[in-house]
């Protein structure tokens, strides 16, 4: 009884600590009451664009703002827009944010974006078919999508047209349509209008003030972006596009030092001040090269040719939320807008509500332990916890044999298969549609092979030596029935399970209800399904279960330490040590032959190792993909001391990782 009413009120703290954070947290967004926050779709001819937008109580038809619309990078939503969306919201500016095509709660695929049959592997403007720097491409639909990425739809037709017909139609995936609407809003002043993108945004927003460059509305008033604010974009030649016809009022660039993209740093290795003396980038800044210099501005805000390049000591995911880049670009769009003097542009408070949002999610993780606890009291839950089988245990020599080996399978297999299945697997797409999620797929597949072959080796090692192996030894049953795999835990598990996600669901559903705020930190991590991508979580659930079911078996059965049945922090620790490291010690090795020769100023490590083919995404996604298997370990170490078997814990972060692949990632 006494544990019932621990867990009881474990749930009712957890519950508390994230929708006291949440509100906290929307107190933040809203600044205090000086900001109404609303959300939408705007219809276009290919579907609706989903998007939030941040109105300042001081502005209204008689009192207009300036206004700034805000594009996303690959695989993030509008939230991750939100560090911007905040400061400049506080000064007084009307933000939209919006959620680009394929991404976020946007109903239009990634593929209308368009694409063509050809790449460019150098700047553009710099490429030729004769030093094959400009070539023919050939492969699944997604493969030509991602490698158009720089291909803008208003480029000349070398770039934006395929011999085959094909076509980058709407490079602005959507921005187009949006800064429509924020230059309708009848509080917003349509003389005074900015953009800012990151990543793949950066490319939008390229897009978006092409779309304007000039224009005017239906009473003749100029709505020309007056400020473009690139964070981590890519700068191109005058030849790429006709200069008559496009002019770019006021470029900002935000360049990160360890950018792991090849394409936002010019194709080199490292971002050293060689950089600045290339003609890409004195064409940038009008500028000789002897004049160019980093965090310089040149030209004039008033006729809309200023320039300039900070460079932030930060990498790429990061520099959406880096405080010198924003404050730089806060000074940027006060230079060229105007906004509210009155605050200094260091003075920031978006972390604070990063940290809250960051401490909700730990605690509606936390909240699903205490319904694990709670549930396992029940009778028909309580077979489930069938203790831990006393099997041999490893340790020493034979424990760090099986770890370093576990280890190096995840390090040599990572940067290949992720990419493999990320651009080139042939999956059929009408099925498999999310293109990071084809990735860990292809990964996953890979290391189910090379998990079932062991397995079976080991299980025919054991019987050879007269010391057979069963089910309990794997994790799959318990005690009293060893030498079967256990159905009834099984499913009695997939109960459990659901009902703690489903709790967990509900608490995303309320807090988004009341403060419009996901479970996330910076980047999206579980986000409220639609009935489209809730089909694609059950198309890619299968491969996710089968993978974390035999990779705990592996870890937490297999390779098990005597501290797992010992009670105490000291034992728990000592296990979760022990089995964190299994888990994500291949992508700490990864990370590592990633990023020392990069902070030593060589460059990526995978871009030096296997090309840049095998940099990008899913290297830059390390920082986020690490710290998300490390929490996976704890969740599964405490699960596995609890019940003795691993399907409670393999089925939770199977459902875990599915959904933050499927939940609001590119789609295509």
């Amino acid at each position: 009884m006494k544990n019932i009413q621990k867990n009881i009120i474990a749930l009712v703290v957890c519950v508390l600590i994230c929708f006291v954070s949440m509100f906290i947290s929307d107190r933040i967004q809203k600044n205090f009451g000086g900001t109404k926050i609303e959300i939408g779709t705007i219809s276009t001819e290919k579907g609706d664009v989903a998007y939030k937008l941040y109105i300042p109580t001081s502005a209204t038809e008689n009192n207009k703002a300036p206004g700034v619309l805000l594009l996303h990078g690959y695989q993030n939503d509008h939230e991750t827009s939100a560090a911007y969306a905040i400061e400049l919201s506080r000064r007084g500016v009307v933000v939209l944010a919006i959620d680009e095509y394929g991404h976020g709660d946007t109903e239009i695929p990634m593929k209308e974006r368009g694409w063509t049959n050809h790449k460019v592997t150098v700047n553009y403007g710099e490429d030729s078919e004769e030093n094959k720097t400009y070539i023919e491409i050939s492969g699944p639909l997604r493969y030509k999508v991602l490698m158009n990425f720089s291909s803008l739809s208003f480029f000349n037709d070398r770039y934006s047209e395929g011999s085959d017909g094909s076509e980058v139609s709407d490079s602005a995936m959507g921005g187009i349509a949006s800064y429509a609407f924020l230059a309708s809003l009848p509080y917003v002043d349509q003389t005074r209008l900015g953009i800012s993108g990151h990543s793949m945004g950066t490319w939008a927003s390229w897009s978006v003030a092409a779309a304007y460059s000039g224009a005017v509305d239906e009473n003749g008033v100029d709505i020309t972006p007056k400020a473009t604010v690139l964070q981590c974009g890519e700068l191109f030649r005058d030849s790429v596009y006709d200069n008559s016809k496009y002019f770019f009022n006021n470029v900002l660039l935000l360049q990160a030092k360890y950018d792991e993209f090849s394409y936002f740093r010019d194709y080199k290795s490292f971002v050293t001040d060689d950089i600045l003396d290339t003609p890409l980038r004195t064409e940038f800044l009008g500028v000789s090269k002897e004049e160019s210099e980093w965090n310089t501005t040149y030209g004039s805000f008033s006729d809309g040719s200023a320039r300039r390049i900070q460079l932030l000591n930060t990498n790429h995911r990061l520099t959406t939320h880096n405080k010198e880049g924003i404050a730089t670009a806060l000074d940027w769009f006060s230079d060229s807008i105007g906004m509210d003097p009155t605050i200094s542009s260091t003075d920031q408070v978006f972390m604070v509500k990063e940290w809250l949002v960051f401490l909700s999610l730990l605690s509606a993780l936390a909240s699903m332990i205490a319904v694990m606890n709670i549930l396992l009291t029940l009778p028909f839950f309580a077979p489930i916890s069938t203790g831990i089988p006393k099997r041999e245990e490893k340790s020493g020599k034979k424990w760090w044999k099986g770890a370093v080996i576990t280890m190096a399978i995840a390090a040599l297999t990572y940067p290949f298969l992720t990419q493999l299945g990320h651009g080139l697997l042939p999956l059929p797409e009408n099925i498999f549609r999310m293109t990071i999620g084809n990735g860990f797929l292809s990964w996953y597949l890979v290391l189910i092979i090379i998990m079932l072959v062991t397995t079976i080796i080991s299980w025919n090692k054991a019987k050879k030596r007269g010391k057979a192996m069963d089910y309990a030894d794997l994790g799959f049953a318990g005690e009293n029935n060893p030498r079967h795999f256990d159905w009834n835990i099984f499913l009695r598990s997939i109960v459990l399970v659901f009902s703690m996600v489903l709790f967990m669901y509900l608490m995303l559903f309320i807090s988004m209800k009341l403060f419009t705020l996901d479970f996330r930190f910076i980047w999206p991590f579980f986000r409220l399904f639609s009935l489209e991508r809730f089909v694609q979580f059950l198309v890619y659930f299968p491969i996710f279960a089968l993978f974390f079911l035999l990779n705990n078996s592996k870890i937490f059965s297999q390779m098990r330490v005597k501290e797992t049945r010992e009670k105490g922090a000291k034992a728990f620790f000592i296990s979760w040590y022990h089995y964190a490291l299994c888990m994500v010690g291949g992508i700490l090795l990864v990370i590592l032959i990633e990023y020392i020769p990069f902070f030593m100023g060589i460059g990526p490590g995978a871009d030096l190792l296997f090309t840049p083919t095998f940099g990008g995404p899913f290297m830059s996604l390390l920082i986020v993909f690490a710290p998300q298997v490390v929490v996976f370990s704890l969740i599964c170490t405490i699960t596995y001391r609890k019940t003795g078997n691993v399907f409670t814990g393999a089925l939770l972060v199977a459902t875990l990782a599915c959904w933050i692949v499927t939940g609001g990632s590119a789609i295509l």
